[in-house]
């Protein structure tokens, strides 16, 4: 007679929970993040752009598309050459290495001209300006100079803080108001009939919502714009009298504002970090559009983005100013104190960090 052993279950694997989801495809280098994020959202918009002209039917032409990339490239390249000589720095787009190989040249230069890539495909893709070539260059020069022009100081260093992209839309609405319009929205989808206006926008929306939630964490600011969208839509409806909440809901759903949304507002180089600023930055693009459609004002969204930008721009400023004054404040005050009477010099800790993170 054999005994018979009962073997014990392997225990089970823990499931994975989906907001731990990032932390396990994420990289947790943040240089590496960032390069994940922007190669990704490279990717996505060139296979836009190049379906929007063999088969979606794009208004605009290849050239006005070639044209705003190359300019980006060539802006791109030339101001960081200068500012690189001004700080005496080696050009970000060389390899870091004592002696690189070309491969690792290439990598280089093609990392670093990832953001001008993004910004060139996403004006060549949302201006609409007939035939001109010329006015797609003006556009991407004030795209990529915004970067260089509009910088403050902050814990992490000087950074830009416009969206490239969208402020050059901006600059040549404004500079151009008789000319240059945007897109028509049914370049995106006229060519699928009615399978396509569901298809792409669900499939954009998918891809957009994946990035950002794995590679930006830009979701919070994601809902708080859409919710603050739909409540000045609600609020409009109220207090204008010619004014339905379903037209005022319209735009949300047309390629546009769903590209805005996913691929635009969410510029994590030009937005906060923390979860309670993306919600403020989100509420507050939306009120602003709000108020900006109450008095007529048309493509308001971008000149919303561009608003709201400049108002965190000069509130970081601000705080970095008054961060800096306490900062000498307290150092002057350290430096009084006697140290021959057998006790410590006071030892007066910098705000410099909680405000700067405040204005983030």
């Amino acid at each position: 007679m054999t005994a018979t052993v009962a073997l014990s279950p392997a225990p089970a694997k823990p499931r994975t929970r989906l907001r731990d989801l990032p932390a396990k495809i994420r990289p947790s280098d943040p240089v590496k993040l960032r390069l994940a994020a922007l190669r990704r959202f490279a990717v996505a918009i060139t296979v836009l752009n190049v379906a929007g002209h063999l088969f979606l039917g794009f208004e605009q032409s290849i050239a006005q598309l070639i044209i705003a990339v190359l300019t980006c490239y060539a802006t791109e390249l030339a101001l960081e050459t200068l500012v690189a000589a001004r700080d005496a720095r080696r050009p970000s787009y060389l390899a870091n290495a004592v002696t690189p190989s070309p491969r690792e040249r290439v990598v280089s230069l093609v990392n670093f001209l990832l953001p001008a890539h993004i910004s060139g495909c996403a004006l060549a893709m949302l201006l609409f300006i007939s035939d001109r070539l010329d006015l797609f260059a003006v556009a991407a020069v004030i795209a990529i100079s915004s970067k260089y022009i509009f910088r403050v100081r902050t814990q992490r260093g000087d950074k830009h803080y416009f969206n490239p992209s969208n402020f050059g839309i901006t600059a040549v609405l404004l500079l151009f108001a008789g000319t240059v319009s945007i897109a028509p929205p049914y370049q995106f989808t006229e060519s699928f009939g009615h399978f396509g206006d569901i298809a792409l926008p669900a499939f954009l929306a998918c891809l957009g919502l994946f990035i950002n939630f794995i590679f930006t964490g830009k979701l919070p600011l994601i809902f708080a714009w859409v919710g603050g969208f739909t409540v000045q839509a609600a609020v409009r409806a109220v207090l204008i009298d010619d004014t339905s909440f379903l037209a005022a809901m319209a735009p949300l759903t047309g390629m546009a504002l769903l590209l805005f949304t996913l691929y635009m507002i969410t510029d994590p180089g030009t937005t906060p970090r923390s979860k309670e600023g993306q919600v403020a930055f989100g509420l507050s693009v939306a009120a602003v559009y709000g108020v900006l459609m109450a008095f007529h004002v048309t493509f308001g969204v971008f000149f919303a983005l561009t608003i709201v930008s400049a108002c965190r721009g000069i509130g970081m400023w601000t705080a970095n100013t008054v961060a800096s004054k306490r900062s000498a404040a307290a150092s002057r005050r350290a430096s009084t104190v006697p140290t021959g009477s057998g006790t410590s010099p006071t030892i007066v800790r910098s705000h410099a960090t909680e405000q700067i993170r405040a204005a983030d």
